[in-house]
């Protein structure tokens, strides 16, 4: 039961629009209907505020964040061993899911950038952290953030795949690096209007 509940549990906060959330509680404004009609943080202050923006990057983060830590942990304490790390990406992986594809949406979730944020920190923090001054870079640079956001999801595993080789690791053996190209994949797939 504990193995069922735990990833239903991890797509549910996933698939909480925290964006779409907080502009209709305080502003009265359902983002759907204004800008690029898109449920995630970047929309929300693009039609509420930069403060709703923070507010959403930050929920979406620990939307991401929270499945590897606690279902990890979880996860562990019930013996999970040697696949803890795949246990945690599958956590990470339903999240994600949750938040670009809500069953009570209609399956139309926003660009699961804040969220995979959450999820690789949960994963690498390191390469999180290489990955976040990519973002800050682009953003200052070109002030799109999602420019700054693709190029992030870029950048993700080759951060991870170049401190795995500085460890001396096998990075072909990495579920960790299979699964960031997977989501920098995704991201850029969810904002193929905007490369358009």
């Amino acid at each position: 039961m504990t193995y069922f509940l735990i990833p239903l549990a991890a797509y549910s906060l996933g698939a909480v629009p925290f964006g779409l959330l907080l502009c209709l509680l305080f502003k009265g404004v359902d983002i759907r209907e204004h800008g690029s009609r898109n449920i995630g943080a970047t929309n929300a202050g693009r039609v509420c505020g930069f403060v709703f923006f923070l507010a959403a990057f930050a929920l979406d983060f620990g939307k991401g964040l929270a499945p590897v830590i606690f279902g990890g942990a979880l996860a562990k304490a019930y013996g999970a061993g040697a696949s803890l790390e795949w246990v945690k990406i599958l956590y990470g992986a339903l999240a994600i899911i949750g938040h670009s594809f809500p069953a009570h949406l209609g399956f139309r979730g926003g660009k699961a950038v804040a969220t995979s944020f959450g999820v690789f920190v949960g994963l690498a923090p390191v390469a999180a952290l290489i990955t976040f001054a990519v973002w800050g870079f682009f953003f200052v640079a070109f002030r799109y953030v999602s420019l700054a956001s693709m190029a992030a999801a870029v950048a993700a595993p080759i951060a991870y795949a170049a401190l795995a080789m500085n460890r001396g690791e096998i990075v072909r053996r990495s579920p960790i690096l299979y699964f960031t190209v997977l989501v920098a994949v995704l991201v850029l797939f969810r904002h193929r209007s905007n490369i358009r």
